[in-house]
């Protein structure tokens, strides 16, 4: 029995290590993404951390339309880091999970 518990603590400390393995490259991995006429570009990491924004000149005439552009296109980047950052995250999880009966709802 205790061996079981000692082999289940053991494969979930080695889970823990690949997810936080996992996290930093995580902070490796762009994600791009353009308003529809390429007027502002934003860049964040999977982490959703925001690397670079660069913005045509044209937008800074006028405030209320480039806080328009901000919110859709970061909110457009945000939601595909995330996805990207479940699904990464989400598969080193679900791999480490240890075989507990009645918890294959996980797997």
């Amino acid at each position: 029995m205790f061996g079981d518990i000692m082999g289940m603590m053991g494969k979930l400390k080695e889970t823990q290590q690949k997810v936080e393995a996992t996290k930093k490259r995580l902070d490796t991995v762009l994600v791009d993404e353009k308003s529809s006429d390429g007027l502002l570009e934003v860049t964040l990491t999977a982490n959703r951390t925001i690397r670079s924004i660069t913005i045509d000149d044209s937008l800074l005439t006028d405030k209320e339309q480039l806080e328009d552009y901000l919110v859709l296109v970061l909110n457009k980047a945000i939601e595909k880091a995330t996805t990207i950052n479940e699904a990464e995250l989400g598969a080193v999880a679900k791999e480490g999970m240890p075989n507990i009966p009645g918890l294959d709802m996980f797997k």
